[in-house]
């Protein structure tokens, strides 16, 4: 947050001072914003946010005790402590984010895409607090209001600012975008996902493409060769000045690319080459589709000012994001991969082919791809014929749709109940000398709760 006084903001969201004067609030001065009453520091605004499952003005007194100096609330509340009262809290956030973006001289990155959405931040993260102060989105915290908070978290010293930008329905992005005013942003692929929202496959890439919405003709834009619709995208990018493409393997318009890849479990030397040089990266992480994040990460660090030594070093440095292909280490030679955080179409697909290269006996655990509407049978059914030609042992699956892809497959079962599956995955685990054990599916499903019971219990 940019420092500034009570009666600043009253004037920036138009609301109105209770219970403090105009020279008393033009004396207090605010350093941080909260929407959370637990989360406080000296010199704090707490702002009560009405959701469909909460109201924060019920949380408003508790602020109070845990240090705020004010509170910007839709009614006047009965507490005798300064407020700024407005029709609308979600509205004066935004007002808010809007003026901080504006008074902010930091480079702004915005990011989207179907799936590597948040390993691409976290690397960007990494590579520009190499050059300079650096802030990005909390976790996965990428709908309208988690932009607006991220944005409420800049200050004056903050020189990057990487910003994740997700949505379900079209118009979201556009509304992100146009706030957070981006001098680039990145589509970092397109796969099936959130179908039940968006309606259709052509939405889904309408949507992502609002990302450009927020640029000027002076800024940048980043784009994956391999995976893209540049087609119906040309129109909103032409009048850049600047487009850079990318491609794990190199191609015709590739600006960045990799070569020279070799990858053993979870560790990955490969070259990144750049127009201004090539990086020699050492990366912790596993599969291609992580190579592909890693090319995105150096293309945006580099439009804003990054050097080659620092791509390097950032990417070394970075290592795997829970529930995002995390080794979960029973013993030196038997393994879990957690990617129970989400799952779509795309990033299914490549959390096998990762699978598929790894040592002993392995076995996928799925659990649904959802919200994918009307789609969800035809993309579990695109799921089992891919297998078919992967170099697994096992399937397991758990949920309604993920019943098409174990039943398509010699050795594969079905489970109605999360215990009766860990039990399964248990005597695997004992049984084998040496096993890898990818289990992935979607948010909702909680297959994380298969994963922390296995650590549970204790193995010879």
């Amino acid at each position: 947050m940019f420092q500034t006084d009570l009666k600043k903001i009253a004037s920036i969201v138009s609301g109105n001072l209770q219970k403090i004067s105009c020279f008393h609030a033009s004396k207090l001065i605010i350093q941080k914003i909260s929407t959370n009453s637990r989360n406080f520091r000296s010199c704090s605004l707490f702002i009560a946010i009405k959701g469909k499952n909460f109201d924060g003005h019920h949380f408003a007194k508790q602020s109070v005790k845990n240090g705020s100096l004010a509170i910007l609330s839709e009614k006047i509340l009965s507490i005798d402590h300064p407020q700024i009262i407005v029709e609308n809290t979600i509205h004066a956030i935004e007002r808010l984010a809007s003026w901080i973006r504006k008074k902010s001289l930091a480079k702004f990155i915005a990011i989207t895409g179907s799936s590597g959405k948040t390993s691409v931040k976290e690397m960007t993260h990494t590579i520009l607090s190499q050059v300079g102060s650096t802030i990005s989105t909390k976790k996965n915290n990428n709908n309208s209001l988690g932009v607006l908070l991220t944005l409420l978290r800049v200050n004056e010293f903050h020189q990057y600012v990487v910003i994740e930008i997700g949505a379900s329905q079209l118009g979201e992005i556009k509304f992100s975008s146009k706030i957070v005013n981006p001098d680039v942003v990145l589509i970092n692929n397109l796969f099936a996902s959130h179908l039940k929202g968006f309606g259709s496959f052509s939405n889904l890439s309408r949507a992502k493409s609002e990302i450009f919405f927020g640029l000027s003709k002076f800024n940048t834009a980043v784009i994956n060769l391999d995976n893209h619709d540049i087609k119906h995208w040309k129109h909103k990018i032409r009048n850049l000045s600047k487009v850079w493409f990318f491609s794990l393997k190199k191609k015709k318009k590739s600006h960045f690319y990799s070569n020279t890849i070799s990858e053993k479990n979870f560790f990955m030397k490969f070259d990144i080459h750049t127009p201004f040089g090539i990086a020699r990266v050492s990366s912790h992480l596993a599969g291609l589709h992580n190579i592909s994040n890693s090319i995105a990460s150096a293309a945006l660090s580099i439009s804003v000012g990054a050097k080659i030594d620092q791509i390097e070093k950032g990417l070394k440095n970075f290592h795997p994001i829970d529930g995002r292909m995390y080794p979960v280490y029973i013993s030196s030679e038997k393994i879990i991969l957690d990617d129970t955080y989400n799952s779509n179409f795309g990033s299914m697909k490549s959390a096998i082919d990762v699978l598929s290269k790894m040592p002993g006996y392995r076995v996928l655990v799925v659990g649904d791809m959802l919200e994918l509407g009307q789609y969800s049978s035809f993309y579990h059914k695109k799921i089992s014929r891919i297998i078919q030609n992967k170099n697994l042992n096992t399937i397991i699956s758990f949920g309604k749709y993920s019943l098409f892809i174990s039943q398509s497959f010699q050795n594969g079962m079905h489970f109605h109940s999360k215990k009766k599956l860990t039990k399964k995955l248990i005597y695997l685990i004992s049984i084998h000398e040496k096993i890898s054990i990818l289990i992935k599916g979607s948010r909702k499903m909680r297959m994380e709760e298969v994963i922390e019971d296995i650590r549970r219990r204790k193995f010879s």
